[in-house]
């Protein structure tokens, strides 16, 4: 990846791993824009969103892609977390998507890095920005007890319901991206690169990409 041209870094992450924090750090390294679940589906909500309208307002200025560009600066922050914590302890996790909303996300993440380079985490990014030229496809994962802690910590669950919530999440994120993209999101053939938070911080994850980068 040559991150003097415009370029793409997609993050699939385990939940409990860490990797939300790291592409937001990584992000905010590279001065480009973080993209995740929150802001496509905000923006859907908000504009009522459809592929037939996307494809309409490609080569225009639309005020949903100006939204975009403006929000990944409210991402950080706390309130973002509160509502990530939230879906997964209501279980909702990434999987409450429609066959539409799939392929309009997939418009949207395109559109937003035709206007220029971004982070984008989870969203089946490694699919979606497959043929991209300048791509860098992450996986982010971490040993179930160091998950579960760290899920305990965040949402302020016993050990228990947070084994019981990574466990949901994992299932619903590997039928979400089996079903759209006839992978599964652990083939390692999908990923540049397979890190493992064991032993690491964000921090040193972040150097370890931008390292790679270089």
């Amino acid at each position: 990846m040559d991150k003097n041209q415009k370029f793409v870094i997609t993050i699939n992450r385990e939940l409990g791993s860490g990797g939300r924090t790291v592409g937001k750090k990584l992000a905010e390294k590279l001065n480009v824009p973080y993209y995740d679940k929150l802001l496509i589906q905000s923006l859907q909500e908000k504009y009522k969103l459809s592929v037939e309208d996307i494809e309409k307002e490609k080569g225009k200025k639309h005020q949903w892609l100006d939204d975009l560009k403006k929000a990944f600066v409210a991402i950080n922050q706390n309130k973002d977390e509160l509502w990530y914590y939230q879906m997964v302890n209501g279980e909702a996790g990434d999987m409450v998507t429609s066959e539409e909303m799939f392929k309009v996300e997939q418009e949207i993440l395109k559109e937003a890095a035709e206007e220029q380079s971004c982070v984008v985490a989870g969203r089946s990014g490694f699919y979606v920005f497959a043929n991209h030229p300048n791509h860098l496809s992450i996986m982010i994962q971490a040993p179930m007890e160091q998950r579960i802690a760290r899920v305990m910590k965040k949402q302020g669950l016993d050990y228990e319901e947070a084994k019981k919530a990574i466990k949901n999440v994992d299932k619903m994120r590997e039928n979400y991206v089996t079903k759209y993209t006839g992978s599964s999101r652990y083939d390692t053939r999908n990923y540049d690169l397979v890190i493992s938070m064991n032993g690491k911080t964000e921090d040193e994850v972040v150097e370890m990409i931008l390292s790679y980068i270089r």
